[in-house]
């Protein structure tokens, strides 16, 4: 796209979570306002502007910039007040800790900003717009057949639990797999799924993690799974029967979501916006951040009662139906640009 009214800067080329937000808006703002992703990084099949055209962008035309990293800020006003493009700045927050003095500097200049969630906005020093992320209800959807898909993947029959993402202490991954060795030894018929990578700093992390459960004599019942492609990870979400999300800390964390969009409740720990997205006991439990026994005490209490395991999965889905379809927050953005472009 060679003159779009809205950019969406991507200034990481690794993979990171606000790369998957462009890669999976901007395909489907585009069908409502001009709008393109620039930077390295991103795949090949959404609406892009090369970084080095943005400065010879006419001057007369009114724009949104949607920032998401410091840096995307800083480019803004360096195209803004130095480049003099005509733009409205926008940043969107998922940090949920205390700003800096640079980077308030930097929200204050934006024109607008949206925070991820209600805990997000509370960091913010001025008023934000809260949009929650949403998710593809087509991508992510409960199985016609969950035996057939777990006999495809070759995984066990019984009880399944899964916790997927980057394998790091910062999510969690080994409170997963201590919890995963008390509910082993409470039910005779639960297997739990890792799945992810482990970056370079990270593989000893792994590799403890491997020794504790080989120790344990569990190796056949808590399998660590690789990494798999965004084209395959709703199947292995369809396969199981509990989704635990143990992260210590995060942003927002689209996990849970992907989870219940397939007919997964949730233990979820209260961080990002999981607090936010787990609001019943119908659909999950929500406990402390690194409280082990928590943990492990609200999936045994769910997996205790299969029947009303079973309904909390279909509760799942229909509350992310209703709250987070990914229509919507591209719907709700695209509004928010339109009002910036319109000056009201």
């Amino acid at each position: 796209m060679s003159d779009p009214r809205v950019i969406a800067p991507n200034l990481k080329r690794r993979l990171s979570g606000v790369t998957a937000t462009i890669a999976r808006l901007v395909p489907l703002q585009v069908q409502w306002i001009d709008i393109a992703a620039t930077g390295p990084g991103l795949p090949t099949d959404i609406p892009h502007i090369p970084l080095g055209r943005l400065p010879f962008l006419s001057r007369k035309t009114l724009r949104v910039w949607h920032a998401r990293r410091n840096t995307e800020m800083l480019l803004g006003l360096i195209l803004r007040n130095i480049f003099r493009l005509r733009l409205k700045l926008l940043f969107t927050s998922a940090s949920q800790r205390a700003h800096s003095g640079y980077t308030k500097w930097l929200i204050e200049k934006m024109d607008a900003v949206v925070a991820t969630s209600r805990k997000t906005a509370g960091y913010l020093e001025r008023d934000a717009q809260v949009i929650m992320h949403g998710i593809n209800l087509q991508d992510f959807t409960p199985p016609e057949d969950k035996a057939a898909v777990r006999t495809r993947l070759d995984l066990p029959d019984g009880l399944l639990l899964g916790c997927y993402g980057r394998i790091r202490h910062q999510k969690g991954t080994d409170a997963f797999v201590d919890s995963m060795i008390d509910l082993c030894g409470r039910f005779d018929d639960v297997h739990g799924v890792v799945m992810g990578r482990a970056t370079e700093k990270h593989t000893g992390f792994l590799a403890e993690l491997k020794d504790k459960v080989a120790k344990a004599g569990l190796s056949d019942r808590i399998l660590f799974m690789p990494e798999v492609t965004v084209d395959q990870i709703a199947e292995w979400y369809q396969v199981l029967d509990l989704f635990i999300a143990p992260q210590r800390w995060e942003g927002f964390g689209l996990t849970p979501l992907e989870a219940m969009a397939c007919g997964v409740p949730v233990v979820a720990t209260d961080v990002g916006a999981f607090s936010e997205i787990v609001t019943d006991p119908s659909l999950g439990r929500v406990v402390e951040p690194g409280n082990i026994p928590a943990l492990s005490d609200a999936a045994a209490e769910m997996l205790s009662d299969r029947d009303s395991l079973a309904r909390s999965g279909t509760a799942a889905r229909a509350h992310v139906e209703q709250n987070f379809d990914i229509n919507t927050e591209a719907k709700t953005l695209v509004a928010l640009y339109e009002r910036l472009l319109n000056g009201t």
